[in-house]
């Protein structure tokens, strides 16, 4: 086979490998942060005053109403801009 392609060649398999070995890191790493997510999660909950049924009502509550943003409460709206009535003559 050319040298040229044989170069190549191996080249490519270890760029592969390469790959192959980041892919596990990245599993590994996201792995390694939704379990630093889950830990946060989990500590903010127990930092609360709440039993554990009024948090499994309040989750029920929020889904049926269909928050999605992890935000329990009204999003808020930014106020309404007015023109000044007295500035149109």
């Amino acid at each position: 086979m050319n040298p040229k392609i044989e170069r190549v060649c191996k080249e490519i398999e270890k760029t592969k490998g390469r790959i192959t070995e980041q892919q596990t890191r990245l599993r590994e790493l996201e792995k390694q942060k939704t379990e630093f997510e889950n830990t946060e999660i989990v500590d903010a909950v127990r930092g609360m005053d709440i039993s554990l049924a009024d948090l499994a009502a309040m989750l029920k509550a929020a889904k049926a109403s269909g928050v999605t943003s992890g935000q329990v409460g009204p999003k808020s709206v930014p106020p309404i801009e007015t023109e000044d009535i007295d500035n149109e003559e």
